[in-house]
């Protein structure tokens, strides 16, 4: 125990911390009594080891759940979860994966790249800085047989509802894990109520609900969907609030009088209802002597006739199984005669206007009474403009000269009177009543600023001159007198702004004016500048409601005064807040001012010339309007309701200003409209709504809001009219009929429903209409993609046309009446049918084999029939090389025919193709296709005849006799080639694969030289022995003296080999040829 103090050291240096776990309390006693302090608990923070078990690692389905659990080691106090890879890097969470509150990982469906070996839950205990591993869990996706879509399932909380307890004032977490493929989406709702939004926050991607500072009104029902596009599942946790006791009222202490009867309440809630019970100096009150003066009544002990010597310290001790709370109420029984606390004839100094506190401590027993007296002989009460606090304080809300005396204050008791006196002084206001003013100064001229004040005659000023809100500089060209600052010699760095201060012991004043310096001028310009303030301000005439302000105009600097504008400030209501009143022309010098009733009035004037507004003149004395009724009423007042059976009056309340009275209250009346019955009322203050229920559903009010105040009631209100609260309407629209103009337009109509049963303000109608299915015997099922349309067809509408319908379709509708509220109940289902229409295009066309002179046509029906399928329709014709189209053809077809062979078509022509479906109403839109046929020398082009021209014909023949020359050259480059050394073996093994030169195509096939067509010695080829012409290691490029391969037109080559190129041989069997791409990438298999 540290020396004179209740602090407890515990060294626990010396041996294990477990040894002080326990629970402490400390205890104060002296002669009066004993006082204990709440219960202490002291425990150990620990950080145990993970239990060691086995870690099965898991394979799993692509697309299912899974969870993996972490199951930490209990610790004190529990530690912090989050899983981690072998490279300490945290596992990325999203909408699919998260972490439950308890630790657990959840996949919500599990995906490819989830396969690893390395999830690790880690565990970190804060107050012993340590961290625990758990061993790393291997996780296997197995994509074959994937897992089909599924509906929302929940992984936790299990079942369709669960509880969840939380105590009063802490925060409440409430958690959905979903499962489901693709992964749901989560939203949360309470029933029967909204969340708090100011408290609410959602966690982990919308699976945590968290709602701080928990109250007893969040008990209740909170829902959680999880929503995919396969469907939705809820889970319904119910909440239940409870608490640990809390203070509704702590005991007080008392000082009480012999004979004086005292009481002790311990006002506590709490749930369960908490158990008080009381203790005397620590002790138990059943356990304590017994005293007859002493009653306890559940939470109050009433102490009656104490005697002296009878103090002791209270102890209130409330519980419940969540918590317990604790208090000492110290009861002293002291009897004393009032002390006057107070210094005696102390003196109060305060500026006009400003409040004035005078101070009466008292002390004594019974508590002294206080009352006050002025100049020994009138007695103040409790009222405007005095306050008596509870302390004995007295306050002058607004000091006046006449405040100004000689103040007594009187402590009374039953054994004693006692008496103080103190003063008051109110002193005048520091004013600057001429300011210094802005100045224009040569260089090397004097400025002079002028700064006049007034100030009360008891104060002693000061006068301070600052420069840039800084000191002046050190400079004997500074001559500081007792009401102006002169700079003799003025230079350049003289330029600023020049501020006087005037400070007396209670209060300052201050202006400010700039300095500029110019060259020297022979002729100094006029200078226009604001006018001066005015000063000198009075008021006269006053009466209740109007007054008269006087004032002196201030100097107009070379631009006449246009006129003056009057503000005033309401020191009651509005401190600080200077609002336009009134303007007058630049002529005048007084204003008749209308006054509004218990308003503290100060005025200013502040006057304009061309060059602007003056700085406003120092303010009037105050001048105080008596209290009246108000003069007007609350403005832009409503009646609506919120929900069925309330109406809601609201209005915007008066002003302070327009209260015109102390205690401004509202007189609220409404009584139903064309009912005869009496005007219900009620009178609130300090609201803007008042809340009326029990209302019928949606009938006229007639509403009026009359301001009153203690002196009155306003004006007669003006009567508005407000509708109660909507409810959703009761019945449906009947006689509903569909008009179908055509395929995909048709007409409804229907019987608006009686005004009585939409109960609220009609806002149209809501038309739902869906494709239930095709008439087409190939559509007999139900549309499963089709959703519902909806439109709505505003005010007393009783009919809609429905565009944008599909042909040949069935159609249910049903409408529904719309207010307010919401929507009433749906009119029965009606049906309808659309006729057939005109088809879409064909899905796809597409031209096959085409060849010389002919080609083939393959087409799929249309996406959407409209209608059933008669035939189709198909027009083809040439376009020539001007892109002109040539004569038409036109076949047609039988539904069941979707393709056609055309024959006799002109070779190397491109055709275009249209190709349309009909029904009974007509063709629909066409599919256009353009293909070509086949030319026997040429590429397709859109050319038409190209073989036919002479030029070409001439250019085919001299290419032609150049390859035939190139050919010949070739040869004979090869003969002189000769063999190479390994030409005998691989003669021995010629490549099957070579064929002959086909004379059709014009393809080679084997060389007369067969040891071009070989691997180079010591390459590795294919393990069958052969190789394909197209993994070939033979170049052409590489046998030729540097020349390109030759193609002819289409596309086929028709070069020759020239000859290997001469390579140095090192080795006596190797081959110099350079080993070709083939060959090389056959070296490495």
């Amino acid at each position: 125990m540290k020396p004179g103090s209740g602090t407890l050291v515990i060294d626990i240096s010396g041996e294990k911390a477990e040894a002080y776990e326990g629970t402490y309390q400390c205890t104060a006693h002296n002669d009066h009594g004993t006082a204990v302090s709440n219960n202490i608990v002291i425990r150990q923070s620990r950080s145990p080891l993970w239990s060691k078990e086995r870690i099965e690692a898991i394979t799993v389905q692509l697309g299912i759940s899974l969870v993996l659990q972490c199951r930490p080691p209990a610790g004190l106090p529990p530690p912090v979860i989050f899983w981690m890879d072998n490279n300490f890097q945290k596992l990325p969470l999203d909408k699919r994966v998260s972490q439950a509150l308890n630790g657990d990982l959840y996949f919500s469906n599990v995906l490819a790249e989830d396969t690893r070996n390395d999830y690790i839950c880690y565990a970190r205990f804060p107050h012993t800085q340590t961290i625990q591993q758990k061993q790393p869990i291997s996780v296997t996706v197995q994509e074959t047989n994937p897992a089909r879509e599924q509906r929302p399932g929940f992984l936790t909380p299990l079942g369709a509802t669960s509880t969840k307890m939380v105590l009063r004032g802490e925060t409440l977490e409430l958690e959905c894990i979903a499962e489901g493929l693709p992964t749901p989406d989560m939203s949360w709702q309470k029933d029967g109520g909204e969340l708090p939004t100011s408290r609410v926050s959602f966690l982990n991607y919308k699976k945590t609900l968290k709602i701080s500072d928990v109250g007893e009104a969040d008990a209740g029902d909170y829902t959680c969907t999880a929503t995919n596009r396969l469907g939705t599942v809820d889970h319904v946790i119910k909440v239940t609030v409870k608490a640990a006791p809390f203070w509704i009222s702590a005991p007080r202490n008392l000082i009480l009088a012999p004979n004086e009867t005292g009481i002790l309440t311990c006002r506590v809630s709490g749930d369960p209802k908490p158990e008080i019970r009381w203790f005397v100096n620590g002790i138990l009150l059943e356990n304590a002597p017994e005293d007859h003066t002493r009653k306890v009544d559940d939470d109050t002990v009433i102490l009656s006739n104490v005697q002296s010597g009878s103090s002791a310290v209270y102890q209130c001790n409330a519980s419940n199984e969540f918590g317990y709370l604790m208090a000492n109420a110290f009861v002293n029984v002291l009897a004393e005669p009032p002390r006057v606390l107070t210094p005696p004839n102390q003196v109060y100094q305060v500026i006009t206007n400003s409040p004035a506190l005078l101070d009466c401590a008292t002390f004594g027993s019974p508590i002294p009474s206080i009352t006050w007296f002025k100049d020994g002989k009138i007695s103040i009460k409790s009222g405007d403009p005095y306050v008596i606090h509870e302390n004995g304080t007295l306050e002058i809300n607004v000091a006046q000269s006449q405040n100004s005396g000689k103040y007594t204050c009187i402590a009374t008791n039953n054994l004693g009177i006692k008496e103080n006196h103190v003063y008051l002084e109110v002193k005048e206001p520091t004013r600057i009543l001429k300011q210094p003013e802005y100045k224009v100064v040569q260089r090397g001229m004097s400025a002079v600023f002028e700064c006049k004040v007034k100030h009360d005659p008891s104060l002693v000023p000061t006068m301070t001159w600052l420069k840039n809100n800084g000191e002046l500089p050190d400079d004997e060209r500074f001559e500081v007198d007792t009401d102006s600052l002169v700079i003799k010699d003025v230079m350049d760095e003289d330029e600023g702004t020049y501020t006087c201060i005037m400070n007396t012991s209670l209060d300052q004043d201050s202006a400010t004016a700039m300095l500029t310096v110019v060259e020297a001028t022979p002729t100094p310009a006029i200078v226009y500048e604001k006018p001066d303030p005015a000063t000198d301000l009075e008021l006269t005439d006053q009466t209740e409601r109007s007054v008269r302000l006087t004032w002196i105009p201030g100097d107009e600097h070379n631009s006449p005064t246009q006129k003056f504008l009057i503000q005033y400030e309401d020191l009651l209501h509005q401190p600080g807040v200077w609002v336009n009143m009134t303007e007058v022309p630049g002529t005048s010098t007084t204003a008749h001012l209308n006054l509004s009733p218990f308003v503290y009035y100060s005025f200013r004037v502040l006057a304009k010339n061309q060059v602007g507004y003056s700085q406003p003149s120092q303010a009037s004395h105050q001048y105080r309007t008596n209290p009246a009724a108000p003069d007007d009423n609350p403005s832009d007042v409503q009646g609506e309701g919120t929900e069925p059976g309330n109406l809601v009056i609201s209005w915007k309340p008066l002003t302070g200003f327009q209260s015109n009275g102390p205690g401004l209250e509202y007189k609220v009346l409404w009584r139903q409209k064309d009912v005869d019955e009496e005007w219900s009322s009620t009178t609130v203050a300090n609201v803007t709504q008042v809340v009326v229920t029990g209302t019928p559903i949606f009938v006229p009010y007639e509403i009026k809001v009359q301001s009153l105040n203690d002196y009155g009631n306003g004006p007669e209100a003006e009567v508005i009219i407000g509708y109660s609260g909507e409810d959703l309407p009761t019945s449906a629209p009947d006689g509903v009929l569909v008009m179908v103009h055509n395929s995909t337009l048709a007409e409804v109509h229907w019987e608006p429903v009686s005004s009585h049963s939409i109960r609220g303000k009609l806002k149209g109608y809501k038309v739902y209409y869906r494709r239930e299915r095709g008439l087409h015997k190939t559509e007999e099922e139900a549309d499963q993609e089709s959703q519902d349309q909806v439109l709505t067809f505003s005010g007393n509408s009783t009919e809609g046309s429905l565009p944008g319908l599909q042909p040949y379709s069935l159609y249910n509708l049903f409408i529904r009446v719309l207010n307010n509220k919401g929507e009433g109940p749906p009119s029965p289902d009606k049906q309808f049918e659309t006729p057939e229409g005109v088809p879409g295009p064909p899905s796809f066309l597409n031209v096959l084999n085409p060849s010389l002179d002919s080609l083939t046509l393959e087409w799929g029906p249309p996406l959407n029939n409209n209608g059933r399928l008669i035939g189709y329709t198909l027009t083809y014709q040439p376009v020539n090389n001007t892109v002109e189209m040539g004569t038409v053809k036109m076949m047609e077809f039988p539904v069941n025919e979707t393709t056609v062979t055309l024959d006799n078509l002109n070779s190397s022509v491109l055709y275009k193709f249209d190709l349309s479906a009909k029904t009974i109403k007509g063709a629909g839109a066409n599919t256009t296709k353009e293909a070509s046929t086949v030319m026997e020398t040429t590429v397709p082009s859109r050319h038409v005849d190209i073989a036919t021209q002479g030029w070409f014909i001439g250019l085919m023949c001299a290419i032609a006799l150049l390859i035939l020359v190139l050919l010949i050259v070739c040869f004979i480059k090869r003969n002189k080639g000769g063999k190479y050394p390994v030409k005998e073996k691989e003669e021995a093994h010629q490549d099957p694969e070579i064929q002959p030169m086909k004379e059709d195509d014009g393809t080679f096939g084997e060389y007369s030289d067969t040891e071009d067509h070989k691997p180079l010695k010591g390459s590795r080829t294919p393990s069958n022995g052969t190789v394909r012409r197209d993994e070939s290691d033979d170049s052409l490029v590489d046998y030729g003296e540097g020349g390109d391969g030759q193609f002819n037109e289409d596309g086929s080559f028709i070069g020759q080999y020239s000859g290997k190129k001469e390579k140095d041989t090192h080795e006596g069997n190797e081959s110099s040829e350079a080993p070709s791409p083939v060959n090389a990438m056959n070296s490495f298999v």
